[in-house]
């Protein structure tokens, strides 16, 4: 959700999001880095701590990473509900949010892709000096998005926040199911190889001079017949317009719609979580 604002960081300066009471703290050790393109990073972390990892099956589970502030010491044992009712907010560690690409249940490991923009943002730049041995320090996870076996087909869209949670979905939709994915990406050389047992088409779109081209496909988009179940992930203003247009026009039942916004253009996590409570707030989310 991955998470991002970077694409994988979806969201400025701020509160971190709110994190659940009695989440576990899960601490692992970086295993491996792999550059997978020139902008995504993947970083396969495991070890004793693997085991508080509950695999909640669904295929968008997505974890809350920590980073610790510069400076600050924190308790041993590592207590987030300590932290928030003892210590001052700005002490508090920032939190970003990504999708698990992977889970490895035999070698006690999980993988999680980064999108890297250079110096820009908090994840990217620290997937890019991470190293084995170095540790890694997640809440979750989280998650309430699986593909079913009862759809007549599936749907995909989203940009790179969402290709982690799109990869692990085509990975486990039921074998020779009709498949249709929408991935916007910086360019081709971003695009990734996407194995899965289903019949699947997936178109590959390229923004151009920063403008997103997701909701004008996904109109000019030929429907299958009958029932979907669609996962739309993104920007946030690109993801409402293509709800409304799912929902709207295209008759989609809410219930078998997975839709949210991972990021907004402009805005950190922390920002992009700032505004969706104000928004929740004043009832326009």
């Amino acid at each position: 959700m991955s998470s991002t604002a970077t694409p994988s960081e979806p969201g400025g300066a701020g509160a971190p999001a709110p994190v659940r009471k009695g989440r576990a703290v899960i601490d692992l050790v970086v295993r491996e880095t792999r550059w997978l393109t020139p902008h995504m990073i993947r970083v396969t972390a495991g070890g004793d701590g693997f085991a508080r990892f509950n695999d909640n099956g669904y295929t968008d589970a997505y974890v809350k990473v920590l980073f610790p502030q510069p400076g600050v010491t924190y308790p041993e044992p590592f207590d987030m509900q300590a932290i928030r009712a003892e210590m001052p907010r700005e002490q508090w560690p920032r939190t970003r949010t990504y999708t698990v690409r992977e889970i490895n249940p035999v070698a006690r490991e999980l993988s999680i892709d980064f999108v890297y923009h250079g110096d820009e943002g908090l994840a990217g730049p620290w997937a890019a000096g991470a190293k084995p041995g170095d540790p890694l320090r997640l809440m979750g996870p989280g998650g309430a998005y699986a593909p079913g076996p009862d759809a007549d087909w599936h749907l995909f869209v989203g940009d790179e926040a969402a290709l982690p949670a799109i990869a692990a979905s085509l990975a486990k939709v039921p074998d020779g199911a009709p498949v249709r994915a929408l991935i916007e990406v910086a360019s081709p050389e971003e695009e990734l190889e996407l194995p899965t047992p289903g019949d699947a088409r997936i178109t590959w779109l390229h923004r151009s001079n920063g403008s997103s081209r997701l909701a004008e496909a996904l109109r000019a988009m030929e429907f299958p017949s009958g029932r979907v179940q669609a996962f739309v992930h993104g920007e946030a203003d690109t993801v409402k317009a293509m709800r409304r247009h799912l929902l709207d026009e295209r008759g989609v039942v809410r219930d078998d719609l997975s839709v949210s916004g991972y990021w907004r253009r402009g805005r950190d996590e922390d920002g992009f979580q700032a505004d969706k409570a104000a928004e929740r707030e004043s009832g326009a989310a």
